[in-house]
């Protein structure tokens, strides 16, 4: 058998409109050896178009003299002979070889096709992208002219090799599975999975130990051990008799062997302090520490000295998975070889995080033929990643389009069977709870604290000491999961999953399971059933009616934004018109609900008492487990429609373009405080908070405000703490305000203000050379200024990257950045915290307007209601504050090492023109700020970098 890796270049994306510019051909054989290589410009009627010139780098003259596409056919129809023909997205390649094929008068290919997207999806499901280029770079493979068809083509084929090789070396069971999961008739990747298994049956693998085999999965984890955990009397015994400071000592001693580079920080000796103080005598604590800190240790080194002498659990909680994962992976293995004594730490997050063993056997069991080729290689990714996974949580797999398999499959309370399921002791969310009920120290989630503060306290271990990472962002984390967030498809998705066709779904699964039930209500259990799937079709309709009936409201109510979004807030005293006609459609579809959870879950209960057998009594627990979704769903339509919180912001949001099917309605509560006091503050012994931006003015007033520490305060349970920065940001990084650019004012300012602005980021990405980051507040504002600034720029060799319009993905936009040193990256909202661009990465960060959250935001307009009604002026208690620290977090985008140099340019004059600006500029940790003439600016920046030059070769000399 011999595989013909084929890679076209064309001048667009259409076969019939489009033409092949150059073909690439690398014949291999079963063992994965390049046999053979075909590589030749075709030569097209029409010139290349300037963007496929940038992207493959091939030129008008590469291919004048390049033969037609009939010569170059006539050459490569030989290799396509008995072949199975792939590609990195064969079927684009394959479109344009039959179209070829066709115009040149060959009879088309009929042979098997296979796509390297998929084989590598589903042997490899961990991986964050199946672009050529990444893989190329994560597998080492040489791939010096990306885009380009030769390169392309063989570097496909050493992509198709590792694919085949991972395919070859998966367990037997895995392969089995594997095979139920693809028709070999109608998928060739199927016929592919069956080849290799008849080829194991006859040569099985030499090594298959390492796994763990269970109802005919393999697996890489064993059972769990739910036995009680051994004391800790070790650890405190051994930590009885040291200080502090000894420990502190030894841990630093052991770093320095390991890590010769590390060095001590006043900071970090500060935040020790402050944080041992704290868990000792049972105050809270606010710590600001800046980029370069070293915070992360700075609150696990007295929370582990602390926790394992006095024997108590310290719960350490993040904002982000990118920052759980960084003290999973990099601070907690460091701190397990340097500390003096051993400790254990676990992560524990959100239960729809780990997958349900007992759910994902049911989903694979039955084949199912009628699958997309895409759901069909999810599934397939998920049964090689049980192989793989040690913790079982859908984060590590790259699901793209696949995130229904995984809500299908993820692990919930009401679908669980607890120790009566055969899977208990495999299950990944009863592992890590039982981790973290022996563990020392666990790391979760803000989201995670307040489901559990929602659920009375039962998802947690008992714990009365919490470390805050990220602390900046626990008020709004808190009004998201103490409230109420319904959309289209909180209750489109579980009426999909008991319901999409006569053959798939939760009720038809119970029909066809009732039908070979040997009991005599059997008969009138299944005449229940059928009469309940008819009014599934009922609900659809109605909840449908009603989404369409808000958007209509809201589209009619309310002006959409710059995205296209519609938001309209509902205040009890003044509904807007139409409201009590379309209400009417919302109570229809909560009565409908109500007429069909109800009789569900009695039948089911039922069904359940009657009979013992384990297939149907899994069914019967994912039904409930879906019932209790539809009926959550029930209670929140209806608190929303009545209002039913006096102390809540209500509003509905949805988007112009996908109308009724993109409502979302919430219900959050308006002040938090009171709830942080009594559920948490009031609860714990001691709250550790940290983040870089905790402060305004240099005061923590604001946030303790929010976050309802004031009576902690006056009762002298609350510390404070700002720590030094270890960074001299006078010398480092140059703030530059041009004092001459135009304000925002009406029409023409905008005009005014974006031409400028074009100009100016112009001018100042040709001085640097790119390496800049510019943050947006508006994403209008964006694209305005995108085409303008991209044109001006390309002469330059400088490439413009804008969010929203070159993808909306930070990481793989930020990855870019970085690996084209020659860049400007436009960012709006996310990039404003959590990019981290150090070294060269970054040069120059732009600042375009002062970030303000716009006023008209429900939540933020009646916390501005509030403040009003107190007497207090909104603005300098609630939109300053809130602004002062977001741009804290843009500037700290700039300085993140204690090398790093670079300028950051504030285009918002308001900083001088205004009282308040005062605020923006106090808040920065000391760099050296400069306003001039806008004209003057490139000239400056160039002798400020010129200066750094000199100085570094006055040091090397």
């Amino acid at each position: 058998m011999k595989f013909a890796v084929l890679d076209f270049e064309t001048t667009g994306m259409s076969e019939i409109r489009d033409e092949i510019i150059q073909a690439g051909l690398a014949v291999i054989d079963e063992a994965g050896t390049v046999c053979s290589a075909f590589a030749s410009f075709v030569r097209p009627e029409k010139p290349v178009p300037a963007e496929i010139t940038k992207l493959t780098g091939i030129r008008d003259e590469d291919v004048r003299e390049a033969p037609e596409i009939e010569e170059v056919l006539a050459r490569m129809v030989p290799y396509l002979q008995d072949a199975v023909l792939v590609g990195h997205n064969v079927e684009f390649d394959a479109r344009f070889l039959q179209a070829a094929l066709d115009r040149s008068g060959y009879l088309p290919f009929t042979g098997r096709m296979l796509d390297t997207v998929e084989l590598t999806r589903l042997t490899f499901p961990t991986l964050p992208s199946y672009q050529l280029s990444s893989l190329t770079q994560t597998f080492g493979i040489g791939h010096d002219r990306p885009h380009q068809a030769d390169s392309d083509a063989l570097a496909t084929a050493e992509l198709f090799t590792i694919g085949l090789n991972k395919l070859r070396s998966l367990p037997m069971l895995t392969l089995q599975r594997l095979n139920s999961l693809f028709d070999p008739e109608r998928s060739d990747l199927g016929w592919l999975i069956s080849l290799t298994l008849q080829d194991r049956e006859i040569r099985p693998a030499a090594d298959e130990q390492g796994y763990h085999y269970h109802r005919q999965f393999a697996m890489k984890v064993g059972d769990w051990s739910d036995d009680a955990a051994a004391a800790a009397d070790d650890a405190a015994s051994a930590l009885a008799g040291m200080t502090f400071e000894a420990f502190v000592e030894n841990v630093r001693r052991n770093l320095k062997e390991l890590l010769p580079a590390y060095e001590e920080r006043e900071g970090q000796d500060i935040m020790f302090g402050e944080v041992l103080q704290s868990l000792e005598q049972d105050s809270h604590l606010l710590v600001e520490a800046g980029t370069g800190t070293g915070k992360s240790l700075g609150y696990l080194l007295p929370s582990l000295y602390y926790g394992l002498r006095e024997s108590k659990k310290i719960v350490v909680t993040t904002h982000t998975i990118q920052l759980q994962e960084q003290l999973r992976q990099r601070d907690l293995p460091l701190l397990q070889q340097v500390l003096p004594v051993p400790f254990r730490a676990s992560v524990f997050k959100g239960r729809g995080n780990y997958l349900c063993l007992r759910k994902f056997e049911n989903r694979v069991s039955v084949p199912d033929f009628s699958l997309g080729a895409d759901d069909a290689v999810t599934r397939g990714a998920m049964v090689v990643w049980l192989s793989e996974t040690a913790t079982g949580e859908g984060e590590e797999l790259n699901l793209g389009r696949g995130r229904d398999e995984w809500d299908a499959v993820a692990s919930d309370a009401a679908s669980c069977l607890n120790r009566s399921c055969p899977w208990f002791h495999k299950c990944f969310y009863h592992r890590a709870r039982n981790d973290t009920g022996k563990a020392d120290l666990v790391i979760t989630n803000h989201a995670l604290v307040f489901t559990d503060m929602r659920a009375e306290h039962r998802l947690l271990p008992s714990y009365d000491r919490l470390i805050v990472d990220e602390a900046h962002h626990l008020e709004e984390v808190a009004g998201q999961h103490l409230g109420q967030k319904t959309g289209y498809n909180s209750l489109a998705m579980p009426l999909g999953r008991l319901w999409r066709d006569a053959r798939n779904g939760l009720i038809p699964q119970l029909a066809g399971a009732l039908t070979s039930v040997a009991h005599e209500q059997a008969p009138a259990w299944l005449e229940k059933v059928e009469l309940m799937r008819a009014k599934l079709s009922e609900i659809r309709e109605a909840w449908e009616r009603w989404t369409e009936a808000l958007f209509g409201l809201l589209a009619s109510q309310a002006a959409a934004d710059e995205t296209g979004n519609l938001t309209l807030r509902l205040k009890p005293d003044a509904l807007p018109n139409g409201w009590e006609t379309i209400r009417v459609d919302a109570e229809n579809a909560i009565q409908l609900m109500s007429d069909f959870v109800r009789p569900m879950e009695k039948l089911a209960a039922e069904i359940r008492d009657e009979t013992d057998e384990y297939s149907l009594q899994g069914l019967l627990t994912d039904l409930s487990g879906v019932l209790k979704d539809v009926a959550e769903v029930r209670a929140e339509t209806a608190s929303f429609v009545s209002l039913a919180e006096p102390d809540y912001v209500y509003w509905a949001e949805a988007h112009y373009q996908y109308r009724g099917r993109s409502v979302w309605m919430y219900g959050v509560p308006a002040d938090v405080s009171g709830l942080l006091k009594e559920g948490l503050f009031d609860r714990k012994a001691s709250v550790v908070m940290t983040s870089a931006t905790l402060t305004v003015d240099k005061s923590f007033q604001y946030v303790t405000e929010q976050l309802g520490l004031t009576e902690s305060e006056k009762a002298g349970r609350l510390r404070t703490a700002v720590l030094p920065s270890p960074f001299r940001y006078r010398e480092q990084a140059l703030v530059l305000i041009p004092r001459d650019f135009p304000g925002i004012r009406g029409k023409d300012g905008d005009t005014a203000f974006v031409n400028a602005l074009a100009d100016s980021l112009r001018d100042v990405a040709q001085t640097v050379g790119g390496r800049m980051l510019v943050l947006f507040t508006s994403h209008r504002m964006l694209k305005t200024v995108y085409g303008p600034l991209k044109e001006s720029l390309e002469p330059a060799g400088i490439q413009v990257l804008g969010q929203g319009i070159d993808g909306s993905s930070r990481s793989r936009l930020t990855k870019q950045f970085r690996e084209q040193p020659a860049s400007v990256l436009l960012g709006t909202s996310s990039f404003w915290e959590g990019v981290d661009l150090p070294g060269d990465a970054l040069t120059c960060l732009a600042i375009v307007r002062l970030p303000f959250q716009p006023p008209n935001h429900p939540v933020v307009e009646a916390k501005s209601e509030k403040l009003q009604a107190e007497k207090k002026n909104p603005f300098m208690k609630l939109s300053l504050p809130q602004a002062v620290i977001r741009f804290k977090q843009g500037f700290g985008r700039l300085v993140r090492t204690a090398t790093d140099r670079g300028i950051v340019i504030l285009y918002d004059t308001r900083v001088l023109d205004t009282s308040y600006g005062k605020y923006f500029l106090y808040s920065l940790p000391g760099p050296k700020m400069e306003h001039l003439p806008t004209a003057g600016m490139a000239a400056r920046i160039k002798q400020w970098l010129d200066a750094e030059q000199t100085d570094e070769g006055g040091e090397a000399g």
